[in-house]
């Protein structure tokens, strides 16, 4: 008589690390929260023509100073005169609180301050999440092949990587951009322009490589000497399969925590660039370059400013909170823990 099949527990079956990370991260409820925010407000900024032109029926790279607006039958100008006694001057329209009738007020040149934060979180986004896909891939080359090859490739990589570390990281894109954004670059038959968005991705990803390369590095540094790396050394197994199938793999949990801290990262260091109008340029604009537009008005018409601001506050908060859930989740030790 054959012996019966082991007892064991409902929805025992082994997971992998993978959907584990997935069920810790889902019960992280600050996490989840920070995903459904982050991915309203992308929804929003990718939805930005179909608010300025189905809803507001404006153009937010229109100046117009001498345009009305017709709210609740009455007809409003744009440009209204101060409330100082002699009601001299101009004064953009305060919010209106009506999404069809600029929701946010109006700016300096009479443009929709709603629609042009929507259009400008879509270059913010964009900026900040090309530029940390890019460092994250010029980190984990440079992490990876000095932290396995070792000695002299190791040294020369730590050294550059010293010096661009010794750089405060704002000033050292401030000088990139004042010199990229003054010519242009040119790399040999290519120019790209000095209003092209390639030049903010490319600056803002070179000056976070280090911050990003050092932990990677370290991670190669200890699976560099683990049983499993060293078995297919002894077996003869070439360099590229070990770094492909054996570093690679248990390098990409760090990949992935860093990714959103480095495009909250990214993205405070575009907005400082296009404040400083050496980031995005006009026409074209980003939450930065509105908070500039608003400079000016912070006494008279503080949303213009404040809006942008609270945009990038409540993005950087989430992509925060997002990274410490993702790091909780793909934690092996931590995890085993809580399994154990």
């Amino acid at each position: 008589m054959s012996a019966a099949p082991p007892i064991t527990r409902r929805g025992a079956r082994r997971s992998g690390p993978w959907a584990t990370a997935a069920a810790t991260l889902g019960r992280d409820r600050a996490a989840m929260l920070s995903l459904a925010g982050l991915l309203l407000i992308v929804a929003a900024c990718v939805l930005a023509p179909v608010y300025a032109h189905d809803i507001a029926h404006t153009d937010p790279f229109d100046s117009d100073v001498a345009a009305t607006v017709t709210l609740d039958g009455h007809d409003l100008a744009v440009m209204q005169p101060n409330d100082n006694p002699l009601h001299l001057g101009l004064s953009p329209l305060a919010p209106t609180w009506h999404p069809s009738a600029y929701l946010l007020g109006s700016d300096s040149q009479g443009r929709d301050v709603m629609a042009r934060l929507l259009y400008g979180g879509r270059n913010s986004l964009l900026i900040s999440a090309a530029a940390t896909l890019l460092c994250i891939v010029m980190a984990a080359v440079v992490g990876i092949v000095s932290g396995f090859f070792g000695g002299l490739v190791d040294a020369a990589l730590s050294r550059l990587m010293d010096i661009m570390w010794a750089v405060p990281v704002y000033l050292f894109a401030i000088s990139l951009s004042i010199v990229t954004i003054s010519q242009g670059l040119r790399i040999g038959p290519f120019t790209i322009e000095s209003d092209n968005l390639l030049l903010p991705i490319g600056i803002i990803a070179l000056v976070y490589v280090p911050y990003a390369a050092r932990p990677i590095r370290g991670r190669v540094l200890s699976l560099r000497n683990s049983e499993f790396v060293l078995a297919a050394r002894g077996l003869g197994v070439p360099r590229s399969r070990i770094l492909l199938r054996d570093i690679l793999p248990n390098v990409s949990s760090t990949l992935i925590v860093l990714a959103p801290l480095l495009m909250a990262l990214a993205m405070l260091a575009e907005s400082a660039l296009s404040f400083l109008s050496i980031g995005v340029q006009a026409p074209a604009a980003s939450w930065g370059t509105i908070i500039q537009d608003g400079q000016g008005l912070i006494y008279t018409r503080p949303m213009v400013a404040l809006a942008p601001g609270l945009a990038i506050v409540l993005t950087v908060l989430a992509l925060n909170l997002l990274g410490d859930g993702l790091r909780d989740a793909l934690d092996v030790r931590e995890t085993s823990r809580r399994r154990g």
